[in-house]
């Protein structure tokens, strides 16, 4: 049985290191269902001193430049959007898409997204705007789809 939707979740780059005090997922705590890796307060300024670019935060123009970028190529992708919440940090999106790969979706999203931020002229000279990895799920039935809209809905 194929998905009914996608439920995907990025972070912008250097807002979620690995050592944060809330957990991080790295090589050894990355199975959907396990514990995150502890918090490591210096495994995680480790991490922030190895960082190429200040940590990436979406102001109020931010947010709303990706948020149009992800309608619109969900839009010409026929893609329906059932909730997306864009934050200063991170991104939540439900949606149904003809895709195979949530993966790929969330490639094509990000894709889209640095696109548009780097046309408003913003923030010249970025070149990383988001994490490598994304958080992606496949969707089997309408209460998870439910769960994942309230959840993004309240995020």
């Amino acid at each position: 049985m194929p998905p009914i939707a996608y439920f995907i979740t990025w972070t912008t780059y250097g807002s979620w290191l690995h050592g944060d005090d809330r957990g991080s997922v790295d090589d050894r705590h990355n199975q959907y269902g396990t514990s995150y890796a502890e918090p490591d307060r210096g495994r995680r300024s480790r991490v922030l001193e190895r960082q190429s670019e200040p940590t990436m935060t979406l102001d109020d123009v931010d947010r709303e430049t990706v948020a149009e970028a992800i309608r619109t190529t969900c839009e010409i992708r026929k893609w329906s959007v059932l909730a997306l919440a864009v934050r200063t940090n991170h991104v939540h999106i439900v949606l149904n898409s003809t895709e195979s790969s949530p993966e790929h979706v969330a490639s094509i999203l990000k894709s889209w997204a640095t696109r548009a931020l780097r046309a408003g002229g913003r923030h010249v000279g970025r070149t990383k705007f988001w994490t490598n990895q994304s958080s992606t799920r496949s969707l089997f039935f309408d209460e998870a789809v439910r769960g994942a809209v309230n959840y993004t809905m309240a995020h």
